[in-house]
């Protein structure tokens, strides 16, 4: 059963983005493109920036530490940059 929900869920996304594809490419081409090819291009373009791949900072891989940015912004660039005359 697996693998008919893994390839119906294939099936979709696939289906979504050649939908996608046909709004934006009539968008682009055909002159009478309307209000439904708009909304499905800029439908798909916002899914496509959600954070779908983010993390509980606790379960990330090399996260770095609370107050590794605290210690280095606190201390004032002293020490980065040479004063030589």
């Amino acid at each position: 059963m697996a693998g008919i929900g893994r390839w119906g869920a294939r099936g979709a996304v696939l289906g979504l983005g050649a939908l996608w594809w046909w709004a934006v490419l009539r968008l682009a081409v055909a002159p009478g493109a309307g209000v439904l090819e708009a909304t499905v291009a800029a439908g798909g373009w916002g899914l496509s920036v959600l954070p779908v791949h983010c993390v509980p900072k606790g379960r990330a891989s090399g996260v770095v530490g609370a107050g590794r940015w605290r210690k280095v912004l606190g201390a004032g660039g002293r020490g980065v940059v040479s004063r030589r005359g």
